[in-house]
């Protein structure tokens, strides 16, 4: 890296970090928050669960058309949007008086993140070229990773010293930090002339997901043979295969299925669905139970999950090597099966809680799964695809990890047996662990180490 573009990386790398982490943190900060939230304005596990979902519906379901739209009129206009949209929702958030506003609010906080993620990423992407580039997408995937994790502290603190209120309104700080080194970046905005928005698939995949997991999360309180029920799911069903045929005749589609051409790509995101499906279930459950079942404060409940954080930002750099030297294969195995032994050890957990001896144990080896796995995914999935289609790459795993979150939030409630007690508390643990464990298996049987890059 030369002397004179030092400066100029690090400013590339400090907005495309600041502007997604703000996203990821406040996509598990809430959830030590939940509890809270839920003493204040009522609703029940339903209202948890949709403060949840509202957020990762949109966002998921957006992010793909953020990604065409980035391209369309330009990464630093688009970015901007995406703060300031972002900021204000945050707001509504911590404005909230009843649920139905709440989960509105949460819903529009999800969408403006949608398009903080791929333009921050494009930005590096069409800004730096060789191994800058390389460093910079690696930083961004350890402060958007480490965010995620941190989450649950920072709301822990919040809703003890002040509110949960400000779990939420907090992001307006990071959101002008942002927009002020928008400023300071030198350059200009590129637009690619034959980019175009397949605003009809947009709108079958944000319906089609829609339909889907608002019948998931209502079916325990109404039952699968309501109206209410089965009609959207159907039509939910219906829409989101119609999306996926679309996929494969538009002229610009938000989803480019020929990316699933290369093996490494598709099977990387394949294990994505069930590793990250299995981090959100552990996130959710883990900050909620130490609140409502073992009584923590939610300060400590966010403490809980430290030492999975400093073992991820300690192991990252070290299995980024390894994977680079011996390929992600090996890791992207163990690591998800580390994790599982991590859920089961969550077993121990009984009626006389103690975090030392029945907790502790458990997220450490969590921590030392996770930290073997995050890099050596990323880094898998997007040396999978060429560097110029990299940005949409990054965006449909993006959008891969937060379905998974998405759905396996929806079906909580049978996952928990309808309420999150110590018997839902195992239960989860286990599902974790089916769910890690089977991430595993699919890197072992489908990853293969490519000297070049494919598709």
């Amino acid at each position: 890296m030369t002397r004179s573009s030092t400066p100029r990386t690090a400013l590339v790398v400090a907005i495309a970090s600041l502007a997604s982490s703000a996203a990821f943190l406040d996509s598990t900060i809430v959830n030590v928050a939940l509890p809270a939230i839920e003493r204040e304005l009522g609703g029940g596990l339903a209202t948890q669960q949709w403060a949840v979902d509202a957020y990762l519906l949109t966002l998921s379901s957006l992010i793909l058309l953020a990604g065409s739209v980035s391209d369309s009129y330009g990464r630093l206009l688009v970015l901007r949007i995406g703060l300031i949209g972002f900021g204000l929702a945050s707001i509504a958030v911590g404005l909230a008086q009843d649920p139905l506003f709440l989960i509105a609010a949460r819903a529009a906080q999800g969408a403006a993140g949608a398009f903080l993620v791929p333009s921050s990423l494009a930005l590096i992407t069409s800004l730096l070229r060789g191994h800058e580039r390389s460093r910079a997408i690696g930083l961004w995937t350890a402060f958007t990773t480490g965010a995620s994790l941190v989450g649950p502290l920072l709301g822990g603190l919040f809703v003890d010293l002040l509110s949960w209120r400000y779990a939420f309104l907090i992001n307006v700080l990071p959101v002008a930090v942002t927009l002020w080194l928008v400023t300071r970046l030198p350059g200009y905005d590129e637009r690619r002339a034959d980019a175009g928005i397949d605003w009809l698939g947009a709108l079958l995949c944000t319906a089609g997901l829609g339909g889907m997991v608002f019948a998931l999360i209502e079916q325990p309180n109404l039952g699968w043979g309501s109206p209410a029920i089965w009609m959207p799911l159907a039509a939910g069903v219906v829409m989101f295969a119609a999306f996926l045929q679309r996929q494969r005749t538009a002229q610009h589609p938000i989803l480019p299925l020929a990316l699933f051409r290369a093996r490494n790509y598709w099977t990387g995101n394949l294990a994505t669905l069930f590793v990250y499906a299995a981090l959100s279930l552990n996130g959710f459950v883990v900050g909620v139970y130490l609140q409502q079942g073992a009584g923590l404060s939610a300060t400590l409940a966010g403490l809980a999950s430290l030492p999975t954080t400093v073992l991820l930002i300690a192991l990252s750099p070290w299995a980024g090597s390894l994977a680079e030297r011996f390929g992600g294969r090996l890791l992207m195995t163990v690591g998800p099966l580390v994790m599982a032994g991590g859920a089961l050890l969550l077993l121990l957990v009984d009626d006389s809680f103690d975090y030392w001896w029945q907790v502790l144990p458990g997220l450490v080896v969590f921590g030392l799964g996770l930290g073997a796995t995050v890099s050596p995914l990323t880094a898998t999935i997007l040396g999978a695809i060429d560097a110029e289609r990299s940005g949409i790459a990054s965006a449909v795993n993006n959008a891969v990890a937060r379905v998974a979150g998405l759905v396996i939030i929806a079906f909580l409630a049978p996952i928990v047996g309808g309420a999150l007690d110590l018997d839902g508390f195992h239960r989860s643990a286990l599902v974790t662990a089916a769910l890690m464990t089977a991430g595993g298996i699919i890197a072992f049987t489908g990853i293969r180490r490519e000297r070049s890059t494919t598709a």
